[in-house]
């Protein structure tokens, strides 16, 4: 299951995740907000995090006007690797090396074309379980390195 979430930037650009989402029979849980209302970006990413750290969620896709904000605010969160994304070659990179966990983009960056491939790829693929990237995020993670 993928969460979603975004403050008003970006609404927009996440209706056009949605219909991807739906398109491809993936399932979601939308945690708002649900229109282009002025909303605090950081009571999105908090919902988005808990679902994905409480279980409910695998990955999810956050999207504010930047998407700065938004990541920021989500990897506050112990556990959470929120990847801000502008092209396909990260969506990528961040999931083979940092197994990264949440997508973040921005609606005032990323047109909804390569918002969609950009999805798409973070969501298609893996981690690569290679030992120096699992050293790497155990250190990110305050954990001996040698943890797998």
């Amino acid at each position: 299951m993928i969460a979603l979430g975004c403050d008003h930037g970006g609404y927009e650009l996440k209706q056009e995740i949605i219909k991807y989402l739906e398109e491809n029979n993936l399932p979601f849980k939308d945690f708002g907000c649900y229109d282009n209302s002025s909303v605090d970006y950081p009571i999105y990413a908090r919902k988005v995090t808990d679902a994905i750290t409480h279980g409910e969620c695998d990955k999810g896709i956050l999207i504010c006007g930047t998407g700065i904000g938004i990541s920021i605010a989500a990897n506050k969160v112990p556990g959470i690797r929120a990847a801000l994304c502008t092209d396909c070659f990260c969506a990528e990179a961040t999931r083979l090396h940092n197994d990264a966990n949440i997508l973040c983009m921005g609606g005032r960056v990323v047109g909804p074309g390569l918002a969609v491939k950009i999805t798409d790829t973070f969501l298609n693929t893996p981690f690569s379980n290679d030992e120096r990237h699992i050293r790497r995020i155990n250190l990110i993670e305050n954990r001996d390195p040698s943890e797998n």
